[in-house]
């Protein structure tokens, strides 16, 4: 699809959905850079997946994770083979840069994102919301005897 080049020397490799989903099945994981809230309605279905966002959104606006590549490298290793993914392809072109530039190898970005991924018909999870169990209301009854 394309490419960027970065001062490091790698450029960042964007691939088409179809790939990734290739890619995918073949063992890959699948990094989704998009907030909670957005996976939480729906996201690639794949085996080994994990949401770590890229950026938050504030009041003021979005900002990026300041821990977003700690948090990666905490969770994967600089060799694993990686696909990143936000919604539309932007969050994840600058994810896939910005891990690139610490060192890890195998990370390719998935272009068009979630967006491009259910457009071409593959599989979506979405995930179940967090029910909040309520407390039982226990009644004080006095004991009949019968």
């Amino acid at each position: 699809m394309g490419s960027l080049d970065l001062s490091s020397g790698s450029e960042v490799v964007t691939i088409h959905v179809n790939e990734a989903k290739n890619l995918l099945q073949s063992g890959y994981r699948y990094i989704d850079v998009r907030t909670v809230e957005e996976f939480e309605k729906g996201h690639v279905e794949a085996a080994n997946i994990l949401n770590i966002p890229y950026l938050f959104i504030t009041p003021e606006g979005r900002v990026k994770n300041p821990e977003f590549l700690k948090e990666v490298s905490s969770l994967c290793k600089e060799e694993d083979r990686l696909i990143v993914g936000c919604q539309s392809g932007v969050r994840s072109l600058a994810a896939t840069a910005d891990l690139l530039k610490i060192g890890f190898k195998n990370v390719h970005d998935m272009g068009g994102g979630y967006l491009a991924w259910v457009e071409n018909g593959h599989p979506i999870k979405m995930e179940e919301p967090k029910k909040i169990q309520e407390p039982a209301i226990v009644e004080d009854k006095p004991n009949e005897e019968l």
